[in-house]
This record gives C-alpha cells, sequence and structure tokens, in this order.
C-alpha cells in the first residue's frame, strides 16, 4: 500500500507506526513551524506539489523547486520555478527553510546547501531529511543517497552548524518498509507480509547502532 492510500484507508496510529518515516518528517515539519514566530519568512527549498505548506499558514511561506521531478504533479502552487544552486533571492532572506526528501535528487548538493544557507539570515535554520535506504524513484531524477557523516560533511561545508542528526529507525523498521514495498508487487502480498511488517517494527529497538536505516532528519543552523 502507498503511503497516500495508507492516508485514507489506515487508522492513524497504524500508519503511523508502518509508515515511521512519512510520520517522522510530519512531526518534524509541524515542530519546525510551531517553533517560528508569525511572519517568518520560510523557505521550502524542492517544494514539489507545496504539500507542506499548510504547516505555514502563520508564516511567510516560499516554495521553490525546478518541476522536472514528477511528470504527474502539479506544480501550480509554487511560487518560483528556480534551480536550487541557484535562488533567486537576495541573502538573508529567510529565516528559515526546509529540504524534505530533496537533495538525493541535485546533481551537485553541495552548491544547493551553500545556496540554502546563503540565503538564510544569520542564526536561522534547516530542517533537512534525506534517504539512505530508499528505493529509486522520480527516475532519472534520482543520484545520490546519504550516510550520516555525508550530510554532516555537506552541512559543515555550507556553513551550517548541525545541531541535531537523527536516523529514521534502525534495521528492524528497515526491513519492515522493505516488505510493504514487496507488498505493492501483488494486492494479496499484503495480508502476508503486513503482519511480518507490523513484528519487525515492534524489534526495532533492539538495533541500538541504527547504521541501517531509511534515512536522517537534520537540524542544522547558520553560522
Amino acid at each position: 500500500m502507498r503511503y497516500a492510500l495508507a492516508r485514507r484507508w489506515l487508522p492513524s496510529g497504524l500508519r503511523r507506526f508502518l509508515y515511521s518515516f512519512e510520520a517522522l518528517i510530519e512531526d518534524s515539519v509541524s515542530a519546525l513551524a510551531g517553533g517560528l514566530p508569525a511572519g517568518a519568512r520560510v523557505l521550502d527549498a524542492g517544494a514539489g506539489e507545496g504539500q507542506y505548506s499548510e504547516h505555514f499558514r502563520r508564516q511567510r511561506y516560499t516554495g521553490v523547486d525546478l518541476g522536472i521531478g514528477d511528470a504527474a504533479w502539479s506544480y501550480a502552487r509554487l511560487d518560483a520555478i528556480a534551480d536550487l544552486t541557484a535562488l533567486p533571492f537576495r541573502a538573508g532572506t529567510f529565516d528559515a527553510a526546509l529540504s524534505i526528501v530533496t537533495l538525493e535528487h541535485l546533481r551537485d548538493p553541495l552548491a544547493a546547501l551553500r545556496e540554502t544557507a546563503r540565503v538564510l539570515a544569520p542564526g536561522g535554520v534547516l530542517l533537512l531529511v534525506a534517504p539512505m535506504e530508499w528505493e529509486v524513484h522520480q527516475a532519472p531524477h534520482d543520484y545520490f543517497r546519504y550516510t550520516r557523516h555525508g550530510l554532516e560533511y555537506l552541512l559543515r561545508e555550507s556553513g551550517l552548524r548541525v545541531e541535531e542528526l537523527q536516523p529514521a529507525g534502525g534495521i528492524f523498521r528497515l526491513l519492515a518498509r522493505r516488505l510493504l514495498n514487496a507488498s505493492q508487487l501483488q494486492p494479496w502480498l499484503l495480508p502476508l507480509l503486513g503482519p511480518l511488517a507490523l513484528l519487525l517494527g515492534l524489534l526495532d529497538g533492539l538495533d541500538r547502532r541504527k547504521d541501517s536505516t531509511l534515512g536522517y532528519k537534520c537540524i542544522a543552523r547558520k553560522l
């Protein structure tokens, strides 16, 4: 079952458990919005269809994307269509920025992060979520996967200080997600693989290192 269908058909608790990576993203975006004052300027770098704009109704939200990721998407809600390595904004324009599962689609992620840092005001915060173990998506515009060390390097080289770097679960969450992916091949697989995915999710606390993970949530701040 794809996440869009899961949102429609699964109870909230079950959906958040099975799709823990998406739940982490939603909670992180909500927390960022809740911690910003009214009127704060927010950049969504790689906004896609602008699905996170609703979280920032109190702030001044700006969604930017190149608009080539998915032919089925509507990019009509974007505030600007632009390459993230050449943002059309002055330095220090934004108080906060988010980059949600976008970095893997950029041919020059360091240049894009440097641009994001450039348009952040001093002390501005960046919420970044990037995958480590994930299937190919939005092909052919899918180029990279990231370890925690790679993300730390890119953020540091961009002039940002990492304040938080959190894995999205460990190996059991990863295996559970792979079973859900496998169930998409044939509908009759879901009743067989779904219960096993639930069991694996319950075991994730056994993995304390979490070196095998779906991805990472990062909070970084402009120096």
